[in-house]
């Protein structure tokens, strides 16, 4: 069997392995709210976010093409198939690392820090499309601290129009609101997180010659949806608690400010093709809420944590790659 082919579909294997690990690292971001505040069981959460998270990524495309065409050229990539399954050990490795210790990482920056380290390994950096992969950077800074704002705007909102209504009889409402907001969130989280890997599997098509085009074929979204939801089912309770309770104590009035917030942002990107942290995105609105209702609620030892690890996730990503992609060159 032709060795080309091989890898491709080696890479494929690794593509929908890193989008498993996405399903129970990230969504469990996107449901942690919900569980903390028990408007969800647990198993209805993640029955719900797998759904949820199914149809949209079989909604979207956008964000793949940005992946597929926006970091390196796949037509010039050298050693292309190398690169990109360094990216994707490097990024699974990494993901694994922080779901482990518990720490809501975020799945892009290493995905895209990857990328960006296995080229510039493979090629140096004139390699990197820089207009592309500033415009990604770009918004995954940008994304985070628009979540505070927004999430800090929107429960203060909230807070105004419900100032005299009862405490528990409003929390009672808002919990039933959840449900909706948590279902929001997690499509929202599909149509972003998911296109990811429909991008790199399309980028691995298009270097290795079985594609010149980047429209995405149906079999790689249908396959990734359904990796990501199923890796949604295997749930994520360490990414869960530190999200749903260690930053802040999560009542369903913040729960909901902070679902509607995360999920408009996600959709933001997702409608103007780029790819955002929905980790960032979610953890940054929940710290926008808490500032809001109290700011000396706000565990911020947590989020300083959380903080370093999305700063270090790019370079350290793009390291481990380009160590990666020098040990595989050896072999292929």
């Amino acid at each position: 069997m032709d060795s080309i082919f091989l890898i491709t579909i080696l890479i494929v294997i690794f593509a929908l392995a890193f989008d498993f690990i996405n399903g129970f690292h990230d969504t469990a971001n996107a449901i942690a709210t919900s569980v903390s505040t028990k408007a969800l069981k647990p198993r209805h959460a993640i029955i719900l976010a797998a759904t949820m998270n199914f149809v949209g990524a079989m909604t979207f495309t956008g964000v793949a093409k940005t992946i597929t065409k926006g970091i390196v050229d796949p037509f010039t990539l050298p050693n292309g198939s190398t690169v990109i399954l360094a990216a994707l050990i490097a990024a699974i490795v990494w993901n694994l690392v922080t779901w482990y210790y518990g720490i809501p990482s975020s799945s892009s920056h290493a995905l895209i820090g990857a990328i960006a380290g296995a080229a510039i390994a493979a090629a140096g950096f004139s390699e990197i499309k820089w207009g592309g992969f500033l415009k990604i950077i770009e918004a995954l800074i940008i994304s985070p601290i628009l979540a505070f704002a927004v999430g800090f705007l929107v429960y203060s909102i909230i807070k105004i129009l419900f100032k005299n209504n009862n405490l528990t009889k409003t929390n009672k409402q808002f919990r039933t609101i959840q449900i909706a907001t948590a279902a929001l969130q997690s499509y929202s989280h599909g149509t972003n997180d998911a296109q990811k890997a429909m991008g790199i599997i399309t980028l691995a098509l298009m270097t290795n010659g079985f594609t010149k085009s980047d429209d995405i074929q149906l079999w790689v979204q249908l396959s990734c949806a359904i990796a990501m939801g199923l890796g949604t089912s295997i749930g994520g309770w360490k990414i869960i608690k530190t999200v749903g309770g260690k930053i802040m104590k999560i009542r369903p009035v913040n729960g909901v400010a902070a679902d509607l917030t995360g999920a408009a942002i996600i959709f933001g990107a997702t409608l103007i093709h780029l790819p955002v942290s929905t980790t960032h995105v979610i953890s940054s609105s929940i710290l926008g809420v808490g500032s809001a209702h109290r700011i000396k609620g706000v565990k911020w030892g947590t989020a300083k944590r959380m903080v370093i690890t999305w700063f270090i996730t790019l370079p350290i990503s793009a390291t481990l790659a380009g160590l990666i992609y020098f040990i595989l060159n050896l072999f292929m």
